[in-house]
């Protein structure tokens, strides 16, 4: 058997194949995280985002993360290779369920798209039917409702907001709102 073979989740994968881990990083760390994972050549990927960001004098272009507090490694994950990856300074974990769960190679596949491609990107919220959101615009600013479906066609949202224990529906672009919890 291929080691793409193993990729399906919860399938048991041998220790020679190299998959790709999510590993979780201390607060603004993951910069210091890529780099001492490098000088023990594990194999990483840290997806950036360019952003303008004001000071006081000047504007710069910075490099963020697009997924803050988390980077990818490619290994096969044997004891030692974990010990080292959790050796390293800002390391929290790896992410899954008792024990690290492989990130299929088409999603890191389509991040490295997204970035070598002439789109531009940014991060959005995960929002889903049932989250709670708070609207930032409009006449409704500051307002909470409820996400009760999407019309992806057009990326709007249909959020419920309920007063007088009735519910009114109204669509919103995806932009307009934040999670609120």
């Amino acid at each position: 058997m291929e080691c793409e073979d193993y990729q399906e989740v919860g399938s048991p994968h041998p220790s020679n194949c190299p998959f790709w881990y999510a590993v979780y990083t201390q607060s603004r760390h993951e910069a210091r995280v890529e780099k001492g994972l490098r000088q023990k050549e594990i194999e990483v990927f840290l997806p950036r985002m360019t952003t303008l960001s004001r000071r006081r004098d000047r504007k710069i272009l910075l490099q963020l993360p697009l997924f803050p507090g988390y980077i990818f490694v490619r290994t096969s994950l044997k004891a030692s290779e974990h010990y080292e990856i959790l050796k390293v300074p800002g390391v929290v974990r790896l992410l899954g369920n008792g024990s690290p769960i492989p990130v299929p190679d088409e999603t890191v596949d389509s991040v490295k798209a997204i970035i070598d491609g002439d789109q531009p990107y940014y991060p959005r919220p995960y929002l889903k039917t049932g989250s709670l959101v708070r609207v930032l615009e409009g006449p409704l600013a500051g307002v909470i409702g409820v996400i009760k479906g999407h019309k992806d066609k057009k990326r709007r949202l249909i959020v419920s907001v309920e007063m007088f224990k009735r519910s009114v529906a109204v669509e919103l672009d995806g932009e307009a709102v934040e999670p609120w919890s």
